[in-house]
């Protein structure tokens, strides 16, 4: 089986995925209802996916912010928050837009078959690439978050094989910029072509339970921090939801990149 360069998410100073807490307060505080395709209730066909656990928090060592004296031998550190929630999975390279020095790290959790994340992708992304991501301020990285059913899972699954012949991205925006049909198998595949993969290996690549076990671990990841549908972003660790206005993607990365 072939390795994948991976890295993990960058949870960055202070400002980044420290501000997962409270994921509810969040939500309350930005959601576009309108703008979020939601998952379906129980009893619709999304593969299982067993997720456990509780918002993620952060604490502050007990004697954080107390006074005592300091000998002139001794540094005075800052309080180190310590990371409760769940287990960031890694990230493969390829799935990633932009420059590793961008001060502003966006996280997508998107689905194949949402329309708003084809919203985001054909009309709010491609703007966002021009006047963030190619000059070095914003990097992005996708999460897959298939909770629309099989068709979902398997496009996801299909995406990280075009991953591993470097053409994710060719495949992403393949797949928005027509949304019509579903995506059976046929289309996939019809989709793969177009983009010039090698067949074979995206046929070998899709039975790859390593390809499926990334996948689960994203969906399972967004349900933890309280995903509530997608698409749903982290713009340097705040949670941000929906194909929203530009002008709103602007203001919070604006706001980001001068915390």
């Amino acid at each position: 089986m072939r390795e994948e360069p991976v890295e993990r998410t960058r949870l960055g100073p202070h400002g980044r995925v420290l501000a997962m807490t409270a994921a509810a307060a969040v939500v309350l505080g930005v959601l576009a209802v309108a703008a979020l395709d939601r998952p379906p209730h129980s009893g619709s066909d999304v593969d299982p996916v067993a997720v456990t656990g509780s918002a993620p928090t952060i604490t502050e060592p007990p004697d954080a912010g107390a006074t005592h004296t300091v000998e002139p031998s001794e540094e005075t550190a800052q309080p180190t928050p310590t990371w409760e929630g769940p287990t960031v999975p890694p990230i493969v390279v390829s799935l990633a837009r932009g420059m590793a020095s961008a001060p502003v790290t966006i996280v997508e959790f998107g689905d194949f078959k949402c329309v708003n994340c084809g919203r985001f992708a054909r009309e709010i992304e491609p703007e966002l690439r021009r006047r963030y991501i190619d000059t070095g301020v914003v990097r992005l990285f996708w999460r897959d978050f298939p909770a629309q059913g099989r068709q979902s899972m398997r496009a996801a699954i299909a995406g990280r094989a075009a991953a591993r012949q470097g053409k994710f991205w060719a495949f992403h925006d393949a797949v928005y910029a027509d949304q019509s049909g579903g995506l059976g198998e046929e289309k996939l595949r019809s989709l793969a072509a177009r983009i010039g993969l090698d067949m074979a290996a995206f046929d070998a690549d899709r039975r790859d339970p390593a390809l499926r076990e990334a996948v689960e671990q994203d969906f399972a990841f967004g349900a933890q921090l309280g995903m509530p549908g997608t698409p749903g972003f982290l713009i340097n660790g705040t949670f941000f939801f929906g194909a929203q206005p530009l002008s709103e993607f602007v203001k919070q990365i604006e706001k980001a990149r001068h915390e």
